[in-house]
């Protein structure tokens, strides 16, 4: 293994929380081929050098980006979406009637698949939020994933998976090849760029959080020290949803899995209460 591969894996941990084993040199140089390619750099050694001589370039970006795993669809698992529907804004209509207000941050967002998910699920149940502000802020990492997701095209092969046909034709237009989501529902997400290592303080509270197969890719205290924030962004009665892959166990005191459903978390300081309201839902 390279000096130059040590250097990549230090960068990518310091800058996006991404831990790369160090068997995964071969993955690297796939993910990060077309970009050697377009800058003429021979090979991984020549592109650390150059990350090196500017570590905030645009450049230095472009890898991060190249590095993130954008894999998403359409209500992937189906089960969080089913258990938001049905579990989650349930609970949220009657624990803030008189507020009349939720906000839902989808962390990890890449292309948009996940918030334009649960924006149909919200669509499709107008008629209980009249007079409600519903509110979803959608964020990643890479630049690129968030202006793709803002403008809201997919391709065929993409609405192929895990949308009904029966939404794809009421909420989406075809343009050419491809898919566009349309204004209303796109107009409901505000998506931005953001670093889970960064400080969520600017993001306010939230009622409801998803931030599902992302932590899979950090190491240890990274995934503690994003778990303790997303504890502290939450509202005290929110609700927070972890990828099928993903686990709270061993890794924070402030979440743990329910006693009865496979995909559900209650917060821990709440166990005592034989009633206390669901927090954490998994899977």
């Amino acid at each position: 293994m390279s000096s130059a591969f040590d250097r990549l894996r230090i960068f990518l941990s310091r800058t996006s929380g991404l831990s790369l084993d160090a068997e995964k040199a071969y993955f690297a140089e796939s993910r990060l081929q077309p970009l050697m390619q377009r800058e003429k750099l021979a090979d991984i050694d020549a592109l650390v050098a150059r990350i090196g001589s500017d570590p905030y370039s645009d450049f230095a970006r472009e890898v991060v980006n190249a590095m993130t795993t954008n894999e998403t669809f359409f209500f992937r698992d189906r089960t969080p979406f089913d258990n938001f529907r049905n579990i989650v804004l349930p609970a949220l209509l009657e624990a803030r009637k008189d507020v009349r207000r939720i906000r839902i941050w989808c962390a990890a967002c890449s292309t948009g698949q996940e918030p334009y998910s649960l924006a149909m699920i919200l669509d499709e149940e107008a008629h209980k939020l009249t007079g409600w502000q519903i509110g979803i802020l959608a964020t990643d990492l890479s630049s690129s994933v968030v202006a793709d997701a803002r403008e809201g095209f997919y391709s065929q092969f993409e609405v192929q998976r895990g949308l009904p046909i029966s939404l794809l034709l009421r909420y989406f237009a075809q343009s050419g090849d491809r898919w566009r989501i349309n204004e209303h529902l796109r107009s409901r997400i505000r998506f931005e760029e953001f670093n889970l290592l960064s400080d969520y303080g600017e993001l306010g509270h939230f009622d409801v959080i998803f931030c599902r197969n992302v932590l899979i890719y950090f190491d240890v205290p990274t995934k503690q020290a994003v778990l303790a924030k997303m504890a502290r962004a939450l509202a005290p009665d929110g609700y927070f949803f972890m990828g099928a892959a993903e686990t709270v166990v061993g890794l924070t005191e402030a979440f743990t899995p329910h006693a009865e459903h496979r995909s559900i978390n209650v917060p821990r300081e709440h166990l005592a209460s034989a009633r206390a309201p669901l927090r954490l839902v998994a899977g």
